[in-house]
């Protein structure tokens, strides 16, 4: 069985896929202040409550935007399996042009990259990852990276907005009945929802026009589906892009 690690900034996501469906996957909130010991007495219990034997993983991949986690993970992963993850990076196979993988660009978002182009290598392809940052990435029908627009993510706003104003509230986003809130709650949800929801309309309306074609969109991360029904653009929202494109590529890589 394949263990796949997704490091982020609010959350560390770790699956395992048994070479047809993903079996298992929890959600560990990113804390650089933890031990490795502590992680590890985490990713115990979170296995043998879900009754997977160390035996079975066979082998891991590793992505990460948190270079601190990042060594410490590795560690626990061979700690527990002794075995060295795949760690993901434009040195590796991914399907993409490497030539035209930024350097700065985050694993994350090449595993978006490299699933989006799988799924559709005759188009370019976007995909909207609603995470901690609201990312655009965009590759081309030959696999060449194009480039990345990056905005605050809808709860990093929302967040921003409760910790600097004294009398807003903290907010559960979902879609507002109507654009003119009548109190703080609905009128922060108007304002993040709706707004957000223009934002990525524009976003792709000036890629395409740059582009001077017409794109796929797809659309991932945590709020995709809270988000996905004021925007009319996605071809398909999926929660488990970003670990499929992991999978992908350690298949690339075997």
């Amino acid at each position: 069985m394949l263990l796949l690690c997704d490091i982020g900034n609010t959350n560390i996501v770790i699956s395992l896929h048994d070479g047809n469906a993903f079996r298992e996957t929890f959600r560990i909130y990113s804390d650089e202040k933890k031990t490795s010991d502590e992680y590890m007495v985490i990713l115990e219990t979170l296995l043998r409550e879900s009754g997977v034997g160390r035996e079975s993983i066979s082998s891991a991949i590793l992505s990460s935007v948190v270079p601190n986690l990042t060594r410490s993970i590795e560690k626990i992963i061979f700690r527990l399996f002794s075995i060295t993850p795949l760690v993901v990076s434009k040195e590796i196979e991914t399907g993409l042009v490497r030539e035209s993988i930024p350097d700065e660009l985050g694993s994350d978002l090449l595993c978006n990259l490299a699933y989006a182009h799988h799924l559709y290598p005759e188009r370019t392809v976007m995909t909207v990852d609603f995470g901690t940052a609201l990312t655009f990435s965009t590759v081309n029908k030959k696999g060449e990276v194009l480039g990345v627009a990056i905005a605050p993510g809808l709860l990093t706003a929302v967040n921003s907005l409760f910790s600097n104003t004294a009398q807003l509230p903290q907010v559960e986003l979902k879609v507002p009945s109507s654009v003119l809130g009548r109190n703080s709650m609905d009128s922060v949800r108007s304002g993040i929802m709706i707004g957000y929801a223009g934002l990525v309309k524009e976003i792709v309306r000036r890629t395409e026009s740059e582009l001077k074609e017409e794109i796929v969109v797809l659309a991932t991360g945590g709020l995709s589906k809270v988000i996905s029904p004021l925007i009319d653009l996605f071809e398909f929202v999926d929660g488990f892009h970003t670990l499929r494109g992991l999978e992908l590529i350690a298949s690339l890589n075997h």
